[in-house]
């Protein structure tokens, strides 16, 4: 499975592995996060076993979306050892995404 589903119970877990971590803080409900979605499944095909991809409902996760201040999304959030190094809002085109990933 190339894209993992992150909640409150996983999160800390999950993203303090040694990889690099992309969320995706997403809504079905939310137009430009259904245009992102896909992009971010592509992105974690092609980087499966280097970076580690993630996506989190912010409707089922609010404890997740609160503690990180998503206050717009899609909102997409690089972590490398627990930490956020990068944070980028709205449709991203995939070359964009990947650069997120590789810095």
């Amino acid at each position: 499975m190339a894209v993992h589903t992150f909640t409150k119970d996983n999160f800390d877990r999950e993203v303090n592995a040694p990889e690099t971590v992309l969320i995706d803080f997403w809504a079905p409900w939310c137009g430009p996060c259904r245009m992102v979605s896909p992009i971010v499944d592509e992105v974690a095909e092609e980087v499966e076993g280097k970076v580690k991809v993630a996506k989190v409902n912010i409707d089922e996760q609010p404890e997740l979306a609160s503690r990180f201040q998503v206050m717009t999304i899609p909102t997409l959030m690089v972590m490398k050892k627990g930490k956020i190094v990068s944070t980028s809002v709205g449709v991203k085109s995939k070359k964009a995404i990947m650069d997120m990933v590789s810095e």
